[in-house]
């Protein structure tokens, strides 16, 4: 009875000590546009590049798929590159035909030239008759002429045999600038088209935004206004950067594009994907969003969050709220720019309770 007694009071002590409960959290930030007018838009690229093969061929092979990430100067594909490398083998042919022109040439003229001076003593010297040196002078020239016709040839060789190797590179495609591929319009075994587009590749580092606004809005938003911009999609929220305003209105629903620059550096924002935009045509700055889900009500009908102190447990923080953006809400009381907010895990917190994030 004594050792279980024992046993027993030893289980205790060791239950008594509780590790952390581990949550998630995100760190409050303050932002712009919190209250003014929303908007749906779409995620476009900030640039498209349509790459094309030069001539036309079978693709041979396809490298890349849609959606890839693809660095300047990487191989994206190749078509059939028999005939070409025919055509460079037979340019490199008749550029050694044309050398050997060239070298028979030069000793042919070296001979006449040779001949022509050593002559020309003779015929000064009246030694050597009339018709014989115009005949010497006569197989210089020839050989002054056949020999600048093997120097042309030999240029003419050259410049096929180069045309003949560019269109050997041609049969390879690289990619002309970094991107993401966006769309593969033709697959191995297809016949790729002189200028047609084989790949588009899309410049993502950054994306623009695209909202239609009614015609009577359109005065209210500049180039610098300030927006919020949520991606359900991704559950991610950024500030919107310089817009650019168009000046055409659509005929039909008197509305115009704008396009809000946004960075992208994680490419977490793909072209297609919807987002909702919201304007602050406001001064002053905005509340913070947090997401709703981790926005708790009390008893009394009174608002909460969970925040990280500095003692490493969690404490209950009440809030007031404002509207809605997407999957979060915005804070006008009881949270300040810098707090640790715990979003996930709050379900098994208490007062005080020692977290791990």
């Amino acid at each position: 009875m004594a050792v279980m007694l024992a046993c027993s009071c030893g289980n205790k002590g060791s239950e008594s000590i509780k590790s952390p409960t581990k949550v998630k959290t995100e760190i409050v930030a303050s932002t712009q546009a919190a209250d003014g007018q929303s908007y749906v838009g779409i995620v476009e690229e900030s640039e498209a590049t349509a790459v094309s093969f030069t001539s036309m061929g079978v693709v041979k092979r396809m490298l890349v798929s849609e959606g890839q990430m693809v660095q300047r100067g990487q191989l994206l594909a190749e078509i059939d590159a028999t005939s070409s490398g025919n055509s460079v083998e037979a340019a490199k042919a008749l550029t050694s035909q044309a050398e050997d022109m060239v070298r028979q040439a030069e000793n042919t003229y070296a001979q006449a030239k040779d001949a022509h001076e050593r002559l020309k003593l003779l015929h000064d010297n009246g030694s050597l008759p009339e018709i014989k040196w115009i005949e010497v002078e006569t197989q210089l020239r020839q050989a002054e002429t056949a020999l600048n016709t093997a120097h042309s040839s030999v240029r003419s060789a050259a410049a096929t045999e180069r045309i003949a190797r560019k269109n050997l590179s041609d049969t390879r495609l690289t990619a002309p600038v970094s991107g993401v591929i966006g769309k593969k319009m033709v697959g191995t075994g297809e016949t790729a088209l002189p200028s047609q587009a084989v790949v588009t590749i899309l410049n993502i580092n950054s994306v623009k935004v695209k909202v239609s606004i009614p015609e009577t809005e359109m005065s209210t938003i500049h180039s610098d206004s300030r927006s919020l911009i949520a991606v359900d999609a991704v559950d991610k929220q950024v500030t919107g950067g310089r817009i650019e305003k168009g000046v055409q209105a659509d005929a039909l629903t008197h509305t115009y594009d704008i396009r809000i620059n946004v960075p992208n550096a994680d490419h977490k924002l793909l072209p297609g994907m919807v987002a909702n935009v919201r304007f602050d045509t406001s001064s002053g700055t905005g509340n913070p969003l947090l997401p709703i889900s981790c926005v708790q009500k009390k008893a009394d009908g009174s608002l909460f969050v969970w925040t990280v102190g500095e003692d490493g447990c969690a404490h209950r923080n009440t809030v007031r709220t404002g509207p809605t953006f997407g999957n979060r809400i915005s804070v006008t009381q009881g949270i300040r720019t810098g707090q640790r907010v715990i979003t996930e895990g709050y379900q098994k917190l208490s007062e005080g309770t020692k977290v791990e994030y």
